[in-house]
């Protein structure tokens, strides 16, 4: 029955669109598993959406792994660059330390960019960021690339890492938008891995590179050629997920069908202004970093983690190009052992899923993220005690470089649990801002990983391998409470926190599967 104010004229709540109940098709958490994973649309669901939503069936390319890939592009861009530093050193005339900036200027865009990305998604819908940025990530890159000095370097390289800060901060909030609790850890783990990997690879990539007759430079062309394939690929195949996005093509199409120009969504009904976008939006993952307990102590503990990563990019070459005479590739290949732990985490990761599923089942399909936690605690310890193992073994020339290598299975173990399932809980926890609160923890963990190597060198230099690695043991044994501390009282933090109330209120409300929306 059509309500009508008093003089007249329908009221326009009879127009206002949303989701026909739990099971509207336009929502992505009830598109089908080939749809999510593959993009194909299936013909139930075509027939209701939009002709903009449609792809052909020939169209089976796994959403996961794309974006899984313009990830790792990203993150194999910020390293790329560690082993050109004495080149460019010696080409401008700088110090190496000085040459060492476009690593961490790159890394420095990664900090800053989650905090306009982030928010851009939230208000725009994932797709148009994920684009823009690949693009110019891309056109940065090449810039790097035919610099003719220094400055022009750097700058590149800063924006190149701004832009590439994109996939870093939204590809998360693109998996809670299509993935429930039950499959969304398997698409994380391949995020995560893309995250951890690239940055390994890099240097053994980068080092072939430049010790060929190539040249530094071909190092940017390369990833410039590597975003360039990402951008037509996310192009071609990325569809929009952000459910407030998809409700205002489906008003879209209602206008167009119905010639009824009522029709319009809550986000279309209120004009954001350039300071409430400032305010609400670019301001949300500060607040968030700054107010939430959960993502402060979280993004400490992975910021740690992420900058020792970029550290030991420049810890390895003193160890093994020092102490056992390695070349710059070979050096990097000692950083495989870290990519060999990775793997070991995402197959115990995977492993754990099952039991994960029946936990899920039991407890009528709301999952509890403190069950993430367990993995945690034990991927910190064995972090620490892989840094402890390599400091101690990789200073003496005597012992066999195999054993200081092996360190970095329990580190590369440590780091991708660490980062994987505090970033599934943060997640679960923060469904509604899952955006926001990866793009805060994004932000602080880059400013790590651009700050830490620039004192790398310095540090083991001046302490020793076997100190500084020492010194880095103990703070990462001192972290390894902070996941037991969630476990324990989580669900307490979590009741007070106006963010993650709201999401459990809305799952009773709504039931766990329900599409949820950002108001």
């Amino acid at each position: 029955m059509t309500v009508l104010h008093t003089d007249g004229s329908p009221s326009k709540e009879n127009y206002l669109v949303e989701f026909d109940g739990p099971d509207d098709p336009y929502h992505t958490h009830n598109w089908s598993t080939k749809k999510r994973w593959v993009m194909r649309t299936p013909p139930q669901v075509e027939r209701r959406t939009p002709e903009s939503h449609r792809l052909k069936d020939e169209h089976r390319v796994c959403t996961a792994v794309i974006l899984g890939y313009t990830t790792l592009t990203t993150s194999f861009a910020s390293s790329i660059f560690s082993p050109t530093r004495r080149e460019i050193a010696q080409q401008f005339g700088v110090s190496p330390q000085v040459g060492l900036l476009g690593l961490s200027l790159f890394v420095l865009g990664f900090a800053a960019g989650p905090t306009f990305w982030a928010p851009l998604s939230e208000l725009k819908g994932r797709r148009l960021p994920i684009i823009t940025s690949m693009f110019g990530f891309s056109i940065f890159s090449l810039a790097c690339g035919v610099a003719k000095d220094l400055q022009t370097v750097l700058i590149s390289r800063f924006f190149a890492g701004f832009c590439g800060a994109c996939p870093m901060a939204v590809v998360g909030g693109i998996f809670s938008d299509l993935f429930g609790n039950a499959t969304r850890g398997v698409a994380i783990t391949i995020f995560s891995m893309a995250v951890f990997t690239g940055p390994l690879l890099g240097p053994l990539i980068g080092g072939c590179i430049t010790e060929s007759s190539l040249g530094w430079r071909w190092t940017m062309y390369l990833v410039s050629i590597m975003g360039g394939v990402a951008f037509l690929l996310d192009v071609i195949y990325l569809q929009e997920t952000y459910p407030p996005v998809l409700l205002m093509h489906k008003a879209a199409r209602l206008r167009l069908q119905t010639k009824n120009w009522a029709f319009h969504t809550k986000q279309e009904e209120t004009a954001i202004t350039l300071r409430q976008l400032i305010q609400t939006n670019l301001g949300r993952p500060l607040r968030l970093l700054l107010g939430e307990p959960i993502i402060t102590l979280l993004s400490v503990y992975t910021a740690f983690i992420y900058g020792l990563l970029y550290l030991f990019l420049s810890a390895y070459p003193p160890v093994f190009q020092t102490v056992h005479a390695f070349t710059p590739t070979q050096s990097g290949l000692a950083l495989l052992s870290l990519v060999i732990g990775e793997l070991l985490a995402g197959a115990a990761v995977l492993a754990l899923q099952p039991a994960y599923h029946r936990k899920l089942k039991a407890n009528q399909g709301c999952c509890v993220p403190e069950w993430r936690l367990p993995i945690v605690i034990l991927g910190g310890a064995a972090f620490a005690l892989g840094i402890f193992w390599f400091g101690w073994t990789g200073y003496n020339p005597h012992i066999h470089w195999l054993v200081p290598a092996a360190a970095g299975v329990p580190i590369g173990f440590g780091l991708l649990v660490i980062f994987l399932q505090a970033l599934n809980y943060l997640v679960d926890t923060y469904l509604m801002y899952a955006a926001s609160a990866i793009a805060a923890n994004t932000f602080l963990r880059s400013l790590c990983g651009a700050g830490f190597p620039l004192f790398a060198d310095s540090m083991f230099t001046g302490m020793g391998v076997n100190w500084a690695c020492t010194l880095l043991g103990a703070i990462a044994t001192v972290m390894v409470p902070i996941p037991v501390l969630f476990y324990l009282y989580g669900r307490h933090i979590r009741a007070r926190s106006r963010f993650a109330k709201s999401l459990e209120e809305s799952a009773r409300e709504v039931g766990p599967e329900s599409p949820r929306l950002v108001t």
